[in-house]
Formats: C-alpha cells, sequence, structure tokens
C-alpha cells in the first residue's frame, strides 16, 4: 500500500493488512486515533482508495455534530447512499433499528467484501456509537472492514469516552498517529518550495508545529511569497489566510476553555516579547518548574483546572505546538502560530486576558516588574492595584537603571483614571524620565503640560525645576528663567519655596552670560539688602561667584560655606547648597570633603525627576577625578568613543583621520571637556582629534562648558605642535570667561596655557605677564594647585636663577597637593632648568621621579616628555614599577580594597556614585598591576604588598 502522506507508513500497512483479511472473509474493526489536523482524515481516503483498489465497496460517513439529536444519523449516511437498500428510517425500537440496520449490512457484504469508512467517530450520535460498538464485536465473522477515525487530543474540559473504552483490545485494532517529526515536515517543505534555504525550511517547520493540517495550509498560504521572503510573524502578512483559518478550526475543536487558555497563553506570550524581561541575577530560593508555574498562572486567570492546564500544556509540548524556551518555559512554536491564536479574539477581549493575568500573578506574589508588563498590554482598569503595580515598577526600574522601563510602565500608568494632583505628578517624573532618555523631545510638552494642571506649590516647584532643567539643557537659557520667575508668582506665603526658585534660576543662568549677570546682579543687591532673602542656597551661589571673580580666597570661601552647610535648609534646596559647596570644595583641593558632599547631594536626589543639580553634582564628580589625574576613572565616566577606540581608531599621532564621527548635536559637555584631556594625557591623539572634530564650536551655545571645551583643544592643539591654533583657543576661552566674570584660574587656567604658547612663538614679554597675571590670582585664591601652576609657567617663562627659584617653590608647594599631574609638570620644568643651569644630576633626578611619577599615574604624555628630556641630557630612566600596590592609582586602591572587602561591582559603584563599568575598568587595571587572574586573589595580593613594604 502506498500513500502521499509521510510518516504513515505503519497505518498504511496495517489498513492494507485488514483489507486483504476482509476480502479473505474476516473482518476486523480498525480504529485510527490522533489530534486535531494530524491527517486522521487523509489517511481514511487513502484507506478507501486501496480498499476500492483491490475490489471492497466502500461506504463513507462523516459524522458531524449537527446529526448528535438524530438517532442512527452515522449510519444512515453509510447505507443512504447505496440504491438498493430503501426506506431505511429507523423505527421507533433503538434495538430494532439497530438489528435491522445490522441485517442490511450483512446482506450487503455477503455479495463482496466491504469497508466501512466512518471519519470523526467522536462526533457521531450516541446510536450509533452503540451500533458501531455492537459491529466490532461481529464483524470478524463477516468480510467487513470497518475504519474509524476518531479525535484523541488531551483537552481541559474532560471529553466523553471513546469507543475503545467500551471494547475489549481483542476487538480493536488501535492505531494513533503521531506528530510530524521535524525531518518529515521539512520535506514537505522542500517539496512544495525546492530552492528553499535551511533557515525558511526551519521557520516553516515551526510554524507547522508537527500538524500537518497547519503546515499544509502554510504552505499554501505561502505560495505568493516564496523564499527568499521570510517567513511572516502576523497572519496579516499571508493570503489567502487558509493558515490563520486552520488554527480558528483546530482551537474551534478543542473546547471553550482549552481555547480560552489557549489565548490567554498567547497574550501572555506576546506581552512577555513586547517588554522583555530585565537581566536580574536569580531569587536565592529554589524556583517551582516553569511548566508548572505557567499552568497554575494560566488556571488562575481562567479559571480552569490547574492539573488539567498542567496536563494539556504538557500534551500541546509533546504535539509540538508549543516548545520549551531557554528557561523551559513552554511557547509557542513560532510567532506567526502565536498571532493566528490570537487572531480570532477581539482587542478588548486580549486586554481583558492581560489584566487577568496580571492579577493573577499578582496574587502569586510574582516581581512587581513582571505584574507591571503584563499590564501592559491591558486597557484602563480604574483599579488601585493597578496603578499601585505600575508605580511600584518604576521605582524598580529606575532604581535598578533602566529608565526606558520606566518611561513604559509611567505612560501606561497615565492611561488609568487619575484625580488631577497625581496626574501631575506622573506626568513631571514621565517628563523627566523621558528628556533624560532617547525620547527628549517628548519629555518638554509632558513637563508643560504637568506645570499646567493645579497641584500643591512643592509639586509645582518639582515640576518648574524639571523644566527649567530641560529647557536650560537645550539652550533656552532665558525660557528656563522665565518658567521659574512664572512660578515663583504663584508661591505667596511660601518664602522657603520662593529661595530654592531664585537660586534654581542663578544657577541655570550660568549657561548664559547675559542671563547670568541679570541673576548675580539680583543675588548680590538682596543679600546685601535682606540676607534671608536668599537664604543658605544663594549665599553659597555668592560664594562661589566671588571664588571665580578672584575676590576670595580658598580659607575664606570654606570656612563660610561649612557655615552655611550647619543651616537648615529646605529640602529641594539642598542639593543646591552641596553641590555649590562641593565645587568649591574641589577647586580648594579640599577633595575628599568634595567627594563627601556630592554623596550627599547625589543620595537625596531622586532618579525619575529632572534637577539642576544632578549633572552639576556629577559634573563635580569629574572636576575631582581631573585633579587627582584619575584618567581611567575619567574615561570610563565620559559618554565617548575611548572605551573602544583601541579597536575602532588606530592610536598612533600620525592618524589625523578626524570624520568618522557624525557631528554632535549641540555644544560640548564638561564631559567632553574631560575625556579630550584625559586622551591627550594618555597619549591617545587620534581618538583626542576625532572627539574635537565631533564639535562645531562656531555654533555652539555660549555656555561655561564651551568656554572648558576650548581651554581642552587647545591643550589638544599645543600637543600637537599647533601652536597658533591653541594660543587662539586659550585667549578665546579667555575671552568668554571674562566676559562671566570669571578671573580666577580655580576653573580654567588659560592664562598660563596662553603663557607657553607665546614662550613658543617668541613673545616672552606677553609669556611673562600672562603668568604674572596668572599668579596674582593664584596668590588670592592661595591653593597649592593654582599657585603651583602659575609658578610652575612663570618660572618658565622666566628662566635662569629666578626661573629655577620659583620651579623649586611650585614643586615644594605641589608635593602637598593631591594634584600629581600638576607635580609631574613641575618636576619636569625644573629638570629643564636645572640641566640649562649646567646642574645635570639634579636635573635627571628631577626628571626621573616625574617619569617614574608619571608612569604610575597612566600620563603617558608627560612620561614621554621626561624621557625625552633625560635622552637630551645624555641620560636614561631607571625601571620603575609597573606592578604591585605602588603601582596602583588612588581610585583603583579604593576599589580594589572595596572588592576584596566583599564587596559586589554593584555595591562598589553605588558606594562611590560611579558608573559599574568603571568599577570593572579600575578593577581590570588592579589585576594586571598585582598580577592576579581573579578576585578572590585581592586580598592576599593587597595584603602581600603591605606586608613587604
Amino acid at each position: 500500500m502506498t500513500g502521499p502522506l509521510r510518516e504513515r507508513e505503519e497505518a498504511h500497512a496495517l489498513l492494507a493488512a485488514e483489507a486483504e483479511r476482509a476480502r479473505a472473509g474476516g473482518g476486523r474493526f480498525v480504529l485510527l486515533r490522533g489530534a486535531t489536523g494530524t491527517g486522521r482524515s487523509a489517511m481514511l481516503e487513502a484507506a478507501a482508495a486501496h480498499a476500492a483498489g483491490r475490489g471492497l465497496r466502500v461506504l463513507r460517513a462523516r459524522c458531524s455534530p449537527e446529526d448528535t439529536a438524530v438517532p442512527f444519523a452515522a449510519v444512515l449516511h453509510l447505507l443512504g447512499p447505496v440504491p438498493e437498500f430503501a426506506d431505511l428510517t429507523p423505527g421507533l425500537d433503538d434495538r430494532g433499528s439497530a438489528a435491522r440496520l445490522w441485517r442490511l449490512l450483512r446482506s450487503y457484504a455477503a455479495r463482496s467484501p466491504v469497508l466501512v469508512a466512518v471519519d470523526d467517530v467522536h462526533l457521531a450520535d450516541e446510536a450509533s456509537r452503540r451500533w458501531l460498538v455492537e459491529a466490532a464485536r461481529r464483524v470478524d465473522r463477516l468480510p467487513v472492514l470497518v475504519v474509524a477515525t476518531e479525535r484523541s487530543q488531551y483537552d481541559i474540559d474532560p471529553r466523553p469516552a471513546g469507543l475503545t473504552h467500551a471494547l475489549s483490545p481483542s476487538l480493536v485494532r488501535t492505531h494513533t498517529l503521531a506528530p510530524l517529526t521535524d525531518t518529515a515536515a521539512g520535506a514537505l517543505v522542500r517539496a512544495a518550495f525546492p530552492t528553499a534555504p535551511d533557515d525558511w525550511t526551519a521557520d516553516c517547520v515551526h510554524a507547522g508545529a508537527g500538524n500537518p493540517l497547519l503546515l499544509h495550509a502554510l504552505l499554501d498560504d505561502l505560495r505568493g511569497t516564496p523564499p527568499p521572503s521570510p517567513v511572516p510573524d502576523t497572519c496579516a502578512a499571508l493570503y489567502p489566510g487558509a493558515y490563520p483559518a486552520a488554527v480558528s478550526w483546530w482551537l474551534d475543536t478543542t473546547g471553550p476553555t482549552t481555547a480560552e487558555t489557549a489565548r490567554t497563553l498567547a497574550a501572555l506570550e506576546q506581552a512577555d516579547d513586547a517588554h522583555p524581561r530585565p537581566r536580574t541575577p536569580p531569587p536565592p530560593t529554589v524556583a517551582p518548574a516553569p511548566l508548572a508555574t505557567t499552568a497554575a498562572l494560566l488556571a488562575d486567570a481562567t479559571g480552569a483546572d490547574p492539573a488539567r492546564v498542567a496536563g494539556w500544556l504538557t500534551a500541546m509540548t509533546r504535539l509540538g505546538m508549543l516548545r520549551a524556551d531557554a528557561e523551559g518555559r513552554p511557547r509557542y512554536a513560532h510567532p506567526l502560530l502565536r498571532d493566528a491564536v490570537l487572531s480570532g479574539w477581539p482587542g478588548a477581549r486580549r486586554r481583558a486576558a492581560q489584566l487577568a493575568v496580571a492579577e493573577a500573578m499578582l496574587r502569586r506574589g510574582d516581581r512587581v516588574d513582571a505584574v507591571a508588563r503584563q499590564l501592559l498590554g491591558s486597557g484602563p482598569a480604574g483599579l488601585p492595584w493597578v496603578l499601585r503595580v505600575l508605580r511600584d515598577a518604576v521605582a524598580v526600574a529606575v532604581h535598578q537603571g533602566r529608565p526606558d522601563d520606566a518611561v513604559v510602565y509611567l505612560r501606561r500608568a497615565l492611561a488609568e483614571p487619575l484625580p488631577d494632583d497625581l496626574r501631575q505628578r506622573l506626568l513631571t517624573e514621565l517628563g523627566s524620565l523621558e528628556y533624560a532618555s532617547a525620547d527628549a523631545p517628548a519629555g518638554l510638552p509632558r513637563l508643560a503640560e504637568a506645570l499646567d494642571l493645579p497641584a500643591e506649590p512643592r509639586d509645582r516647584v518639582r515640576t518648574a525645576l524639571a523644566l527649567g532643567t530641560a529647557l536650560a539643557g537645550r539652550g533656552e537659557v532665558r525660557a528656563a528663567v522665565e518658567v521659574l520667575r512664572a512660578t515663583e508668582a504663584g508661591l505667596t506665603g511660601h518664602p522657603e519655596l520662593v529661595r530654592t526658585v531664585r537660586t534654581a534660576s542663578a544657577l541655570l543662568s550660568d549657561q548664559d552670560q547675559t542671563v547670568r549677570r541679570e541673576a548675580y546682579r539680583w543675588l548680590t543687591d538682596t543679600a546685601r539688602r535682606s540676607p534671608e532673602l536668599v537664604g543658605a542656597t544663594g549665599q553659597a551661589l555668592l560664594v562661589r561667584y566671588a571664588a571665580t571673580a578672584g575676590a576670595s580666597s580658598a580659607k575664606a570661601a570654606m570656612a563660610r560655606l561649612r557655615t552655611l552647610l550647619t543651616e537648615p535648609a529646605e529640602p529641594l534646596a539642598e542639593p543646591f547648597l552641596l553641590g555649590t559647596a562641593a565645587a568649591v570644595a574641589q577647586w580648594a583641593d579640599e577633595l575628599d570633603e568634595a567627594e563627601g558632599l556630592v554623596e550627599r547631594g547625589l543620595a537625596g536626589q531622586r532618579p525619575s525627576l529632572l534637577h539642576p543639580m544632578q549633572r552639576a553634582l556629577r559634573d563635580v564628580l569629574l572636576d575631582i577625578a581631573a585633579a587627582r589625574g584619575d584618567y581611567t576613572r575619567l574615561l570610563a565616566e565620559t559618554e565617548t568613543e575611548t572605551e573602544t577606540g583601541a579597536e575602532t581608531v588606530p592610536d598612533t599621532d600620525t592618524d589625523t583621520h578626524t570624520d568618522a564621527e557624525t557631528p554632535a548635536a549641540g555644544g560640548p559637555t564638561n564631559a567632553d571637556a574631560h575625556a579630550l584631556l584625559a586622551l591627550v594625557e594618555t597619549g591617545r591623539a587620534a581618538q583626542a582629534r576625532r572627539l574635537a572634530a565631533r564639535f562645531d564650536l562656531r555654533g555652539a551655545p555660549d555656555s561655561w562648558e564651551l568656554n572648558r571645551f576650548l581651554y581642552a583643544r587647545g591643550i589638544l592643539r599645543l600637543s600637537d605642535g599647533d601652536t597658533t591654533g591653541a594660543l587662539h583657543d586659550f585667549l578665546e576661552c579667555g575671552r568668554r570667561q571674562s566676559a562671566r566674570a570669571v578671573l580666577s584660574p580655580v576653573v580654567t587656567p588659560w592664562r598660563s596655557a596662553a603663557a607657553r604658547c607665546r614662550l613658543a612663538l617668541g613673545s616672552p614679554r606677553e609669556a611673562i605677564a600672562l603668568a604674572e597675571e596668572e599668579l596674582r590670582l593664584a596668590r588670592v585664591w592661595d591653593t597649592p594647585r593654582t599657585v603651583g601652576r602659575a609658578l610652575r609657567v612663570l618660572a618658565r617663562a622666566t628662566g635662569g636663577r629666578r626661573g629655577l627659584e620659583l620651579a623649586e617653590e611650585s614643586v615644594a608647594l605641589l608635593r602637598d597637593s593631591p594634584a600629581d599631574a600638576e607635580l609631574i609638570a613641575a618636576l619636569l620644568t625644573r629638570g629643564r632648568l636645572l640641566s640649562t643651569g649646567g646642574d645635570r644630576s639634579r636635573a635627571r633626578d628631577s626628571l626621573r621621579e616625574a617619569a617614574e611619577r608619571a608612569e604610575r599615574l597612566g600620563a603617558v604624555r608627560l612620561r614621554s616628555r621626561a624621557e625625552e628630556a633625560l635622552r637630551a641630557g645624555g641620560a636614561r630612566r631607571t625601571s620603575t614599577a609597573h606592578t604591585g600596590t605602588t603601582s596602583l592609582t588612588g581610585s583603583e586602591r579604593r576599589i580594589a580594597e572595596l572588592a576584596a572587602a566583599g564587596r559586589t561591582n554593584t555595591e562598589i559603584a553605588d558606594l562611590l556614585h560611579i558608573a559599574r563599568r568603571t568599577v570593572e575598568t579600575h578593577l581590570t587595571s588592579a589585576y594586571r598591576k598585582l598580577g592576579i587572574r581573579r578576585r578572590g586573589e585581592l586580598g592576599e595580593a593587597l595584603k602581600g604588598e603591605t606586608e613587604g613594604r
């Protein structure tokens, strides 16, 4: 016996043998069982064709649910088409009718062997089923082969017992049709599309799910879009739609509870795919098996029997309709199959199902973000728990550094019916997160909408601060200040909030020199007349203003700020006070104190709300790292290409390619300036050039960050030998700083840098004038870093014995400074002046010390200059410690000690307020220097080095 169906050889052989048995006068009852779509009807048709070819007469009947009310309907369908059977209407007595119908069949079979083919016997009426059971008991004495097909798929609602339950196994031959293997299904695909590539074939196999009905329907639909067109994930791309129709029919045969569960599973899976789960460490407890977890969840959501749902999931997995994912969860074999399962459900029903799933997950105690992901696909529910879950999920996402997820949850929360005050708070949070993420244009309208809603004064101030920060970040400083002024007008009776708003106005005005002058003029005049109107935060801003204007010493500024820090502060204003004090402390070389203030300031910030001091506080952290010469941390913290530059950019001074990057929108930031300087100092000139070329400074908005970047670009140009270009950058930086009344070298020591250019261009008088002016201003501030740097440049410009005296003073001062890079530069200057004066022994000592310190710091440019000076003097550098704890930078040591104490990278990052990748960068460097490979060796390495000293 042969047939067109694949992997049905056993069934063909069985039916062929039984047909021969019938021809020989002995009958049999054969029952073909299988799930919906496995080819029972096709198998029955093949058996009928074979039997007819062997001389058997064939009687056919296809059972239908519509005939169940008619007694003997299936038997009448069998015998009715035979002309010699007349008046087959059964009588009132079922037993008599059955006997009469059996006699008719027996007389028909007496003439020649007969095949009785009954399709879908599970749908037959009860009288016909009893007749067939009785036939099975008698047929072995007649030349009659009875072949019936029966659906045997596992459903959640149990179905009536099949024919086999009423028959002894000796009376019936049962054969179950298995789903197609992937090999057989792949052969069918290749027969229809001989040129199909393997991945396309595999896609079809998965979408067919081992079900011949579905696979043939899919191949029919795909004839209009053969490969290489991809197999679609949605039924909308299929024509004429045989596949979704087949899936719909498959669902209809399963019963309402199974169909509901199947569609709920599809909705659950669709929500997971639309919003993937964040990667988090597994919980410490042993979780239930994924299939059991899914079964319990579906049962809870649909009200079905959990044991039956678990059985259905297992059965569908064995059939191939479902496949376990990497985590063991049952999922549909292909997205197209899942979409087809869902296609028969209206949108409202899908949303209701996802709400039901979310509620079931909440009852089960699932993680809040998992529940929230399900809610994303549901419609507004107006239920208190829905809003609570979404807001909790926002908090978790923000804490874990997933702002994009937080944005999605907030958007869904805003779809719920909300009172105006709560809507105002959520809009402020959403606008802040959108602005800080990739969807910045959407943030401004959200914040503006929030500002128009009625709210408590404190909430209005929070919104105004967020909107002002966003506007200033886009260069619209005057608009930002106007927003704050308009908010201030509605704060009558809240003087502490008025002071906060005015402080924010002054801080944001730093981005525009015209607005800045107006803001600080008001602050100064008000503080003189009525100090209470500006408060501690306003007073702190004036201290900072005096420091940058060259009108205050570091000692006096810090004393004043420490007093202000003891005064009670409005919570919304405290970050301004802490951030301002941290910036001044960093200028005053009180780096540890500055870090502590930044930590306090960041701890009080809500990452989900824009605040003018968020970025300012992080800028101070960058300034502190730069002061320490911590280039590794600077490059890890700044958003540049430097982390992968070694792979993408040739790290040579001859590579001048600068157009690889798309020009950056807007102006450069403080982080960009620090990154540029760090690249120069670590000898990555090519990458520095590429970073500098990303910004067209001619169109950049006026800001203090632009001035700092001008200074950094000047350093790059000077190191590249473009002295004229460097001088232009330094003088332009100075012009802009002076226009802002920023005269002190605490921010950008542009005079010292310009003096070096003047000296190199043969203008020593101009160089000395610039250096002396910088020294004068540095002595007003009076910290080792500023005075030592100015002395060093003046020493170089002056030369001779007087220059050497200045250089010695510079070195002595800087030995008490945390600024290692400045000390290295001073040692270099002293070494060169000693060499010029003929004291080569002391010159070599100074230059060697400079080279060794530069080696430990990672300052490649300074180390190269020291080594060049040594070679020029006929000496060479002694070997320095490239490994061991003495080679660790301060940041590397701190992080290594915390890691050795058992802290995780995330904990260290949170503790030090740095990025996790920064911790990883520092640890990698520390491992290399300590000669170890794993975290567990840190303790011994650090201990051994300490004892060795």
